[in-house]
């Protein structure tokens, strides 16, 4: 496949095969073209040259029916889903709703159908006629998925589909596939989390630069040669390393009743989802909004961080255009300009204009702009809500090392993540939290992820360490 947009290569020639009964992983960087291929399977994009071959046969998907009608489901990285609709209108959302006399939608048929669909992810305890507004961000997902399998298909993709899930959620969606695998249904599998890939794939293709770099059987690849071909080059170390926290009581600052922050530390929320770390960082944004000192980047960049059809500069300097007047009512646009270079630069931002609209960048670089935007409040406190989901590897370490940059120049972090390793790596402490209480809060130095996700379960206590 080939696809170019104003002339800048987004695919050159890339491919790739799945087989019946096989997963086959497509990695790369934000960036690389996993996107842009999965638009064209999807009927979204069309290639400017290429052919995709089912059985022997080409074909051109020129419409998201098209690939439908050949028997491709797609699960999508970005949350769409209706809120005002229910759980059960979301899963058939695009395909015909049962119907009594051939007028009236058959509720109850269509209830029953999302059901099924639900049962088949192990999901007994979300209700299909409930609106989907009502559901935790973790049951959307899972309503998503659900929506994928809610009829026979032969080639599923999956694009990030844990990137927002808990452990017990993936190992069902994990079980799913094996069972569509078994059924002889090929599955494409996209992620950013290697050990994912080394776990249930049988093949894995890596992108770069839009150019197809190596395929390979999963039983000779390994996460170190993996991240060498996505980044073309070798990253010894995960996570960078920090500077020792401040140790003095005195300067602590208490962002919530009971929990406080040292200037200069990263603190860590673990939680299983639901249990309240998302709430409690909304709350303590919500409490400390007009005092200042405080920034939150939010989980959903795309819904909640960023407007897509503004400018990487629109987007950074939209919350403090007040402190960038020329005049009483005009925005300085040449100060805008130079304040976004500057934080373009600070993040690492990827873009060929800072006046490109937001939604043609990566996941990644769109993630960064919203670091950029909080950074320019020059932030006591910086709160982040799983700040590299759906993020590359490559776009992972540069975020980590302006976390570390902000904690060496005294900014207090909290963060909140599902990724046990990032929040083990890239903390001093961590607060774990169960059914929305801080039930201890532990060093980060020295913790596996076993003692931590024990922790969350509650299985053991700990005492309070300060």
């Amino acid at each position: 496949m080939s696809k170019f947009y104003g002339g800048v290569p987004a695919l050159r020639r890339a491919d790739f095969d799945v087989r019946s009964g096989e997963v086959h992983a497509l990695v790369g960087e934000n960036g690389a073209g996993k996107s842009t291929m999965i638009k064209i399977l999807a009927g979204v994009v069309q290639p400017d040259g290429g052919v995709v071959v089912i059985d022997g046969k080409p074909v051109r998907f020129r419409d998201a029916d098209a690939a439908l009608a050949r028997g491709l489901r797609f699960i999508h990285q970005e949350l769409n889903i209706f809120p005002q609709m229910s759980v059960a209108e979301n899963i058939f959302m695009g395909r015909p709703y049962p119907r009594r006399f051939g007028m009236l939608v058959d509720w109850p048929k269509l209830n029953r159908l999302a059901a099924e669909a639900l049962q088949r992810l192990g999901i007994s305890h979300i209700d299909p006629a409930q609106a989907a507004a009502q559901l935790e961000f973790g049951d959307r997902i899972l309503v998503k998925i659900a929506s994928a399998f809610a009829d026979r298909g032969r080639i599923y993709v999956l694009d990030e589909p844990t990137a927002a899930l808990s452990d017990a959620e993936s190992e069902r969606l994990f079980a799913v596939i094996k069972t569509l695998r078994q059924n002889g249904c090929a599955i494409v599998y996209v992620s950013h989390r290697l050990h994912e890939v080394m776990a249930i794939a049988d093949r894995v293709t890596v992108l770069r630069d839009g150019a197809t770099v190596e395929t390979c059987a999963i039983a000779d690849a390994s996460i170190a040669r993996i991240i060498e071909l996505m980044t073309g080059r070798a990253m010894n170390e995960a996570f960078p390393p920090g500077a020792q926290a401040p140790q003095r009581a005195e300067m602590e600052i208490e962002v919530a009743p009971g929990l406080a922050v040292r200037p200069g530390e990263i603190l860590g929320l673990a939680a299983l989802e639901g249990s309240g770390d998302a709430r409690l960082l909304k709350s303590i944004m919500e409490q400390h909004e007009w005092s200042g000192g405080f920034a939150y980047v939010p989980r959903e960049r795309r819904s909640e961080g960023l407007i897509l059809q503004q400018s990487v500069t629109e987007n950074t300097t939209l919350p403090h255009l007040d402190k960038l007047k020329r005049w009483a009512f005009f925005a300085n646009r040449a100060r805008e300009r130079e304040l976004t270079g500057e934080l373009a630069g600070r993040v690492r931002l990827k873009s060929a204009s800072l006046e490109t609209p937001v939604w043609k960048l990566s996941g990644g670089n769109q993630q960064k702009v919203v670091f950029a935007r909080a950074v320019a409040a020059r932030p006591r406190v910086l709160l982040l809500e799983e700040p590299t989901r759906g993020v590359d590897v490559g776009a992972k370490y540069d975020i980590y090392l302006l976390l570390r940059e902000l904690a060496a120049a005294g900014v207090a972090i909290v963060m909140s993540s599902s990724d046990t390793a990032e929040l083990i790596g890239m903390t001093d402490r961590i607060a774990v939290m169960r059914e929305g209480r801080i039930i201890t809060i532990v060093s980060s130095h020295g913790l596996t992820q076993q003692r931590l996700t024990t922790l969350c379960f509650g299985l053991h206590e700990n005492k309070t360490v300060h």
